[in-house]
């Protein structure tokens, strides 16, 4: 199993709700990409203190590198994935994306 974790450092003036609408899109790929098997995302709630901006995290089980890779070229992924770094302080740079295997 590939689980594919991806943090957000959010824009000052980013919306809240658009950056929502992202993740409940990203969350509805599962209901037609083979092999995705989970989805959990959200703001962020650790009282840790450690977050260094990234205010707002996802998860995606998939069930191989296969089916990530498939999610990774998806249409509706690249455009969601193009909403996301819009939302992100410095574009690209305000997101941390990290596979490991599970």
């Amino acid at each position: 199993m590939i689980r594919h974790i991806v943090l957000l450092r959010p824009k000052p003036d980013a919306a809240a709700a658009e950056i929502r609408a992202v993740l409940d899109g990203l969350a509805k790929l599962g209901d037609r990409l083979p092999g995705m098997l989970a989805f959990a995302g959200g703001a962020d709630v650790s009282p840790e203190g450690l977050q260094q901006g990234f205010a707002y995290g996802f998860t995606i089980d998939f069930a191989d590198a296969a089916a990530r890779d498939a999610y990774l070229v998806d249409p509706e992924h690249k455009a969601l994935g193009a909403r996301l770094v819009a939302t992100a302080e410095g574009g690209r740079q305000g997101i941390l994306v990290v596979d490991i295997e599970a």
